[in-house]
């Protein structure tokens, strides 16, 4: 029986060499001014327990792993339709890039990237009838928290200066792949990425994708075993931008990444575990948070592979 929370506590002094290293997602006034010396670290197993370390209850701005959520909802409205309108291979190129979409005439190469979640969020605009309440109400019932929200502030920073999401937003529109007002799109979007959890919360809302063999139903958002199981290849292969191959070989985990210094990591069938630290790399990635999780895959010798 491993002891998650010695393995943590190793972690946690273990990456304490690199807490200078990397900056704030500094493009978004409000992270710019988030403490970037925080490191949190939660394990939740299947079984119910949780291990902590850090400033782990300390909620902080999900960014793109909101993308993982919206994924879901948009994959239960539409099923395989979805995949008419945005892609699953990986990027290979910055989240932000407008250059792929362009080359690819208005099909974002996979739902994570930015131009993929703008293509969620507009399915979701045009599918639900209260598309804020009722995405907010989906992330409550995952976490088990009913004070889980949206940050305004965080969302209205990153409107303010979303200039290259609105000419991926454009582009869309463009290509017709975008229905709703631009404009409703990106003020959707920019909520979508601002929910703030913790890392127990965090951990806790991917269990349900760890745990893909149970039935996945929570807020009206029903998905089947093999929906899941392909949510969670999406998020081998796509998760961490164009870092993606890096951590699937440093950890081994499927995961999702945000630029507020989040990841969230599942090993299918026993855990999900969710670490955070503000400090990006040059890809938009937490140092400490990538070193935390190859880690704890090298430590307990638990990954996919």
């Amino acid at each position: 029986m491993i002891n998650y929370k010695a393995v943590l506590d190793n972690i946690s002094k273990a990456v304490e060499p690199l807490s200078g290293q990397g900056r704030n997602a500094d493009y978004i006034p409000a992270l710019a001014n988030v403490n970037p010396d925080k490191f949190g670290m939660c394990i939740v197993t299947t079984g119910g327990k949780s291990f902590e370390t850090g400033d782990s209850a300390e909620r902080f701005s999900l960014q793109s792993i909101s993308k993982v959520f919206a994924l879901a909802v948009c994959l239960s409205l539409r099923g395989e339709s979805l995949w008419k309108r945005v892609g699953k291979e990986p990027s290979g190129t910055a989240f932000n890039s407008l250059v792929q979409l362009e080359v690819e005439h208005g099909v974002p190469r996979n739902p994570f990237i930015n131009a993929g979640a703008l293509v969620l969020a507009d399915i979701m605009l045009t599918s639900l009838e209260h598309p804020e309440e009722d995405f907010i109400a989906f992330v409550r019932e995952l976490c088990g928290s009913s004070t889980v929200n949206y940050n305004l502030e965080v969302a209205c920073s990153e409107r303010k200066t979303a200039y290259l999401n609105a000419a991926i937003a454009n582009l869309l529109k463009f290509h017709s792949n975008i229905e709703c007002d631009v404009e409703r799109v990106l003020d959707f979007y920019t909520k979508i990425c601002s929910i703030e959890m913790n890392c127990k919360e965090l951990a806790k809302a991917f269990l349900a994708f760890a745990n893909h063999k149970e039935k996945f139903s929570y807020a009206g958002v029903s998905l089947t075993s093999s929906q899941v199981k392909r949510m969670n290849a999406i998020m081998q292969t796509c998760g961490f931008y164009d870092e993606a191959g890096e951590f699937s070989y440093l950890v081994g985990l499927p995961g999702k990444s945000g630029v507020g210094g989040g990841i969230a990591a599942i090993y299918p069938g026993c855990y999900s575990v969710a670490v955070w630290s503000p400090r990006l790399n040059s890809k938009g990635n937490s140092i400490m948070g990538m070193k935390a999780l190859e880690l704890l895959t090298t430590e307990t010798m638990e990954s996919i592979f």
